[in-house]
């Protein structure tokens, strides 16, 4: 594993003319939540990505692994207005199947952290490549060959890593946590109150109940609040204009997030703007 906390990645420098936005496995939910873990080799653009512990930076060429039962969120952007992607999703049916044909032990304890990067290799860069074969008409690859490939990637990935093994083939579910730590981290993320409780350790039920013993507020208006006051904070302390915050801090929409604060504050959140 590369530790790549807060800094950019210098990705290998690879031809990307025949490479296409490919997904391969089952499909998953656009929300902040990772169901499953997730391989994304960026061809071409730039995405910052933020786990709510650190930001990362990834350019053309870059790639990494996001760990299931995590919170993450991406902004991107094109070049040269092309944006392409390569996303491989290894669910669990499909990893028990793995571990049973090559009978991988789960090994000893892996860091913590919901992005993993590699050392660069030509490995990688080579898969992706050796795609361009499989598209069909239609930009998609076969079926018949997705699970194929799937493996060949994982038995890569865990060359470069071999520790990654006890990440891959740990099927438990998340432990108790501390509630309040974890909820001061990801207060930003846009995901249920079933997740959250989940990610905790938590039915929901006791989930929420935790909560207001701990907070003395209910999960969704406590959420809300801590949006708000760090709005406030950015726009106030950090000069920072309403567009800048609303979407960062979990707002989907610029109206709702201005109502919200004129209601908590007493004042639209361009006046805080203006006055700094």
């Amino acid at each position: 594993m590369v530790d790549r906390g807060k800094i950019n990645l210098s990705g290998i420098q690879i031809a990307t003319a025949e490479i296409k936005s490919c997904y391969m496995g089952p499909e998953i939910s656009e929300e902040q939540y990772i169901p499953e873990h997730i391989f994304f080799f960026l061809a071409k653009g730039f995405v910052e990505g933020y786990d709510g512990h650190n930001k990362y930076s990834l350019y053309s060429g870059d790639y990494c692994l996001l760990r299931k039962n995590n919170l993450a969120r991406y902004a991107k952007q094109k070049e040269n207005d092309q944006f392409e992607k390569v996303v491989v999703v290894f669910d669990e049916p499909f990893l028990k199947d793995f571990q049973n044909k090559h009978a991988f032990k789960t090994g000893a304890g892996y860091p913590e952290g919901t992005f993993v990067f590699f050392q660069k290799t030509d490995l990688v860069p080579n898969f992706i490549r050796s795609l361009a074969s499989y598209y069909q008409k239609d930009g998609k690859i076969a079926e018949s060959f997705s699970d194929i490939k799937r493996e060949e990637l994982l038995l890569i990935l865990l060359q470069l890593d071999s520790g990654l093994a006890h990440v891959f083939f740990d099927f438990s579910i998340p432990q108790k946590i501390d509630l309040k730590l974890f909820m001061h981290q990801h207060y930003r993320f846009n995901v249920s109150l079933d997740r959250l409780a989940f990610l905790t350790g938590r039915s929901l039920s006791t989930f929420k109940r935790d909560f207001v013993k701990l907070f003395n507020d209910t999960p969704r208006h406590w959420i809300q609040q801590r949006r708000l006051q760090e709005a406030h904070y950015q726009m106030q302390q950090k000069n920072k204009k309403p567009t800048e915050v609303y979407l960062d801090l979990g707002f989907e929409d610029l109206s709702h997030f201005s109502f919200a604060f004129k209601k908590k504050f007493g004042v639209a959140p361009s006046k805080i703007s203006a006055s700094t």
